[in-house]
């Protein structure tokens, strides 16, 4: 059994990530925002499992998903920023994005558009980029102790997977499902924005189906 520590606390990406990968996996969410606190939780999973005889024929993975909408006209932004883009100066530099929390979608959209107002269809390119990183975690135990697992025990290594969805920025909101920015992305190919596609398509199209894509073949290989 392959089991994933998913570190995110957004329900959406922990959906979406179910149902790319499908149910021949296990996944936990891993909430904290803190790389320490989550090792300490992680820990603490591996302690109890590991009493309970449980870890011998599990591969247990901490999978952190990093996504970023790049929009051509504003130079690469949002990017890293997505998320917390209302919440940014007007250029998202790192120094006013530091410390701001994540935004409302409402907000972030609404941002976007007012920056775009008035850039035409032809330059208002975009793409959504997700990159993976895949840790395998290798619990140990110290010699004469009781078999638990320590946080500062685990051994790691990482693999990257990354996926890009081409596309371009919308006038308005379309479409009432996704989130994100969803609603004002486009996917070369298509009219309708990812809001409007639909959880099917959009989950064969994106960034992040692309990426989980990659990282579902190396547990096939």
């Amino acid at each position: 059994m392959v089991i994933f520590f998913v570190a995110t606390g957004n329900a959406h990406k922990m959906q979406e990530i179910r149902a790319i990968l499908g149910e021949r996996f296990q996944y936990l969410s891993l909430k904290n925002g803190n790389a320490t606190k989550k090792a300490v939780e992680l820990g603490g999973w591996l302690a109890q499992r590991k009493a309970e005889g449980g870890t011998r024929q599990e591969e247990l993975y901490v999978l952190a998903d990093d996504s970023g909408l790049e929009v051509d006209a504003l130079n690469g932004a949002p990017g890293v920023h997505s998320a917390r883009f209302a919440a940014t100066s007007e250029s998202g530099n790192r120094r006013s994005a530091r410390g701001a929390g994540n935004a409302p979608d409402a907000a972030n959209n609404a941002k976007l558009l007012h920056l775009l107002k008035s850039v035409p269809l032809e330059k208002r390119t975009a793409r959504f980029r997700c990159v993976l990183a895949l840790t395998a975690v290798l619990p140990e135990t110290r010699k004469g102790s009781s078999p638990v697992c320590y946080a500062d025990e685990l051994e790691l290594q990482t693999e990257l997977f990354e996926g890009v969805c081409e596309g371009h920025i919308g006038f308005a909101p379309q479409g009432q499902g996704g989130f994100g920015y969803d609603p004002l992305f486009i996917p070369d190919g298509y009219q309708q924005s990812f809001a409007e596609l639909g959880e099917d398509v959009k989950n064969e199209l994106s960034h992040r189906a692309k990426a989980l894509a990659s990282l579902r073949a190396r547990f096939l290989e």
